[in-house]
């Protein structure tokens, strides 16, 4: 499809990117058409298809989009305009900056919008509050390992151990072989911290959320143990603390090239490594759990499309349009078919790439975990602050309780 779109660059640094959108719509728009800005947090070279298709549907609304990649640079890009008085007209609302967009006022309620019937409650719930909903959430996402499934046969293994310690024997007989065992991002809160937790939490009657938070219990008695695991990936010489300066997509791409075994991972990496290397074989699989505790997902709901509360009536009216196109059948499955994300809308069944199919079933089943979601306020402070923390434990600076204890520090601010 020919694009009639007219699209901004993609711009990192907030005050350019407020600058940018302002210079594009002072012109004014053609008679009988609407511009709305548009911040994505979804790369330019997965949404600009289905951006495309909106635009030969709808030449009546003119989007002016613009990127920042998640988590941290899209959060503090989006509150810095949030602040500004400049923010988009349509944006992402997500685990990490939900609480701050509902108490400022800043996102319209979508409750009563059709475009909002048929999506999953779970995912309605996610970005809501009192019976009210912020954000268009079309999928769930989970993340775990992605592996190269040769690599590991060469060591006689078919498939990701469910224990931890047999995954770390893994590891080490990956080193051995020469190879680069296991490379994860953690420019953000790392999938592996994420699903340990969560594994934890399933089996806690209050949830261990509800403890931290309700004061009967710390970050440092439930979040210790399970950081003191994990750690052993860079005590043990298993991974180089190289890794704080790879962020998801060197990480992705190390794979794809298969300079590493496996690496932490989601849905969205399999187009990208797919058309890289096409004769790569790899799967994914679940986080091993530790101490007898079963596999897991970190995972939630996907970022809600919400609307900007201080836009004027006529562009909350073409966002609502926008809105309305994306949780379509048409939009639902272009988005499908670029991002691999599992869709939860009643009128599009998805069809889940077969490398995905063994995350597919806990995503179904709720079985998914991401600390920011759970967590019951500050989890925009919170999760900066924790991936700070772990950063300076997986470079020897701070032992594993220091994590915790700092996260019970700022929560007592």
């Amino acid at each position: 499809m020919k694009s009639r779109l007219v699209r901004a660059s993609a711009i990192t640094a907030a005050a350019a990117l407020g600058l940018g959108l302002a210079s594009c719509s002072a012109g004014g728009d053609a008679e009988g058409v609407t511009t709305i800005s548009f911040l994505s947090w979804t790369g330019e070279e997965q949404m600009q298809p289905v951006l495309d298709a909106f635009a030969e549907d709808h030449p009546e609304v003119k989007l002016e989009v613009s990127y920042a990649p998640p988590v941290a640079e899209y959060i503090q890009t989006l509150q810095t305009r949030v602040l500004s008085g400049t923010a988009p007209d349509v944006f992402l609302i997500a685990a990490e900056n939900k609480t701050n967009l509902i108490d400022a006022g800043a996102v319209v309620d979508l409750s009563d919008e059709p475009f909002m019937e048929g999506v999953q409650e779970f995912n309605l719930d996610t970005y809501g509050r009192d019976g009210a909903q912020y954000g268009l959430s079309l999928s769930s996402w989970a993340a775990g390992y992605a592996y190269n499934e040769e690599m590991l046969a060469e060591v006689g293994y078919d498939a990701i151990p469910e224990t931890w310690d047999e995954f770390l024997e893994l590891l080490q007989a990956l080193e051995d072989a020469g190879h680069t065992p296991f490379l994860e991002s953690v420019d953000q809160m790392p999938t592996t911290v994420s699903a340990m937790i969560g594994a934890k939490s399933s089996g806690m009657d209050p949830s261990l959320d509800e403890q931290i938070f309700s004061g009967a219990s710390t970050f440092e008695d439930e979040w210790s143990d399970v950081l003191e695991q994990y750690d052993r990936l860079y005590t043990e010489g298993l991974v180089s603390s190289d890794v704080v300066a790879l962020d998801g997509d060197q990480v992705r791409d190390e794979f794809a090239n298969e300079r590493v075994a496996i690496i932490n991972a989601g849905p969205w990496i399999i187009n990208a490594v797919t058309e890289a290397n096409p004769e790569l074989q790899f799967s994914f699989a679940p986080v091993p759990g530790i101490e007898g505790g079963k596999p897991f997902q970190a995972g939630a709901a996907s970022p809600g499309y919400a609307i900007n509360a201080k836009s004027d009536e006529a562009k909350q009216e073409a966002a609502k349009t926008f809105l309305t196109w994306l949780a379509s059948p048409e939009g639902v499955e272009l988005f499908n078919q670029q991002t691999n994300d599992v869709t939860v809308t009643e009128s599009f069944t998805p069809e889940v790439n077969p490398i995905f199919e063994p995350m597919v079933a806990p995503i179904r089943d709720g079985q998914l975990y991401l600390p920011m979601i759970s967590w019951q306020r500050d989890e925009d402070v919170l999760n900066v602050e924790a991936v700070a923390q772990m950063q300076r434990m997986i470079q020897g600076q701070i032992e594993p309780e220091d994590v915790a204890a700092a996260l019970d520090a700022k929560l007592s601010d």
